[in-house]
């Protein structure tokens, strides 16, 4: 069976994106250099950012990819909102209700899109 373990972003800065996503996930990273950054976080789950013009086979522009972070309640989702939007992450969506729950998302500075959410009572 294959175990999904790793997120590989393309990024035009891997440092410039270490100082945010050390804030997003609260984790410093395991490795870095000009060219790559790792996080390996307590769930085991790596986030490498890769400088897009290293990456081989050459990656599409960079961006597009979206990543979702679990919360346990509305309220975690607007302190997550709070937190994030002082960063000056650019806000694509506003906190707003869906069919499976609550959610807001932002961009990270290379276009990757971030959606905290907590699970409605009854998903659809």
């Amino acid at each position: 069976m294959r175990t999904l373990n790793y997120l590989l972003l393309a990024v035009r800065d891997p440092l410039r994106s270490a100082e945010l996503y050390s804030k997003l996930l609260g984790s410093e990273p395991v490795e870095t250099s000009k060219t790559f950054v790792l996080y390996v976080l307590p769930t085991g789950l790596k986030i490498g950012l890769w400088l897009a013009g290293e990456v081989e086979p050459a990656p599409k522009p960079a961006g597009g990819i979206e990543i979702s972070f679990r919360e346990p309640s509305k309220d975690a989702v607007l302190a997550t909102y709070s937190e994030w939007t002082k960063l000056g992450l650019t806000v694509v969506q506003e906190p707003t209700d869906m069919d499976f729950g609550f959610t807001f998302v932002v961009e990270d500075p290379d276009g990757h899109r971030l959606r905290p959410f907590v699970l409605a009572a009854n998903p659809r």
